[in-house]
Formats: C-alpha cells, structure tokens, sequence
C-alpha cells in the first residue's frame, strides 16, 4: 500500500529531505502548495512541539489526508537557547538564511570556541484529519563556527559544525546528512507512527498498534 502523506511545509530543502528518508517505502510524499488556495499557517506555539502539532493538525484538517509537519530549530548555548522558534525570522520576518546567519555570527563575535554550543533540535508531528497526533524528537549537537563554510544544505547549516565531524553541516554530502541530521533522526523515528497509519489510514492508531479515538494527543519519544 502506497501513503499519501502531506508534508505541511512550502520549503523545498525538508520536501527533498523527507522524499529521500522515504525513498521505496510505499509513500507518496506531496508538498502543502500542491493545495490551492491553503492559508499560511500560523505557528503560535512557543516550542517546537507546539509548533509542529499546530501546523500538522490544521494541514490534516484542510486536506483531509495524513500530513506530517516539523517544526525545527537552533538552540545556541551562549545566547540561552536562541533563536530557538524563532530561527527562519531570526533577523526579521522578511530576511533570508544569510541575514540570520550573519546576525548570530555578529552576536557571537568574540564567544571563544569552547562557548559556542549549540545544537540542531526537530520536532515531527503526524497527524490524521481526525485530529490524532504523535511526535517525537532528533536532535544534533555541535557548535557554531566563525565563519560560513560550505555550499550544501540550507538555513544555519554553513556555520553549524557537527560534533564529531570536524566541519560544517553545510560541508557534508546529502546522503551523510541524511544519516546524523535533528530532521533525519525525527524523520527517522516517525515511521513507525507512519506505519500505524497505513494500516488503520482512517483512525488513530499509536505507533505501538493502540487504537485511539479522535484528537487524542499523545507524546511519544523513541
């Protein structure tokens, strides 16, 4: 059985992202613009969690099929965990990768190296028209570089470098990214949920086969 599965997101670096975990799966991956006339969503959530619930359950909701949503961020250490939810409009909500990236590097100007942790975290929630949601978490440690290195990725990748990589997200090749990335971990352990869907599309069903009844909630972490 092939899964239509919304992706309720218009960034086409996460659709590429999310048709490579599922390649040969059974899923048939369609990005939220293939809806015509579909409002922005709000995220009104103050956590990644929040966000991820909102944006699947309203996409479910308009398409009437199963979406999944991410909702994904920096966490820097130095700044107390900025941009966090705010990392896509962290230099205004009309700015690009590259004025987010330079304003957290001027922010960081003179942080010695040992002060510059940070980590990539994601949030997936998949959600059903019914208003059924599980989520679960990656997340990738690392620190944040002095300068942008590398042409791969999107977002902060060019001055995220990976712990136990020795260099930039940005800097490694799609498939290795696709391995240690916060999305490719959330990814990851959101197909057993997914799984559970194929199985029972019409209801909510866990990803430990419990059958559950409309707008449940339930928080899973793998």
């Amino acid at each position: 059985m092939v899964l239509k599965l919304v992706l309720a997101s218009r960034n086409r670096g996460k659709l590429e992202e999310l048709k490579a975990l599922l390649d040969g799966r059974g899923y048939e991956v369609i990005p939220l613009d293939s809806f015509e006339g579909l409002p922005e969503i709000p995220e009104t959530g103050t956590t990644f969690q929040e966000n991820a619930v909102i944006k699947a359950r309203e996409a479910a909701r308009m398409t009437n099929n199963i979406c999944l949503a991410d909702d994904s961020g920096l966490e820097v250490d130095f700044l107390h965990g900025a941009p966090g939810v705010y990392s896509s409009r962290f230099a205004g909500p009309d700015k690009d990768d590259l004025a987010n990236n330079k304003k957290l590097l001027e922010l960081l100007e003179g942080v010695p190296w040992e002060l510059r942790t940070a980590r990539f975290k994601c949030v997936v929630a998949v959600a059903s028209p019914n208003g059924y949601v599980e989520t679960v978490e990656g997340v990738c440690e690392g620190s944040i570089g002095f300068e942008p290195k590398g042409n791969h990725g999107f977002g902060y990748d060019p001055i995220f470098i990976v712990a136990g990589q020795g260099c930039t997200m940005a800097e490694l090749d799609p498939v290795t990214k696709n391995l240690i990335s916060h999305r490719a971990k959330a990814f990851n352990r959101a197909v057993p949920i997914l799984e559970a869907f194929k199985k029972e599309p019409a209801s909510g069903v866990s990803s430990k086969g419990q059958v559950l009844p409309p707008a449940v909630y339930k928080k899973v972490i793998i």
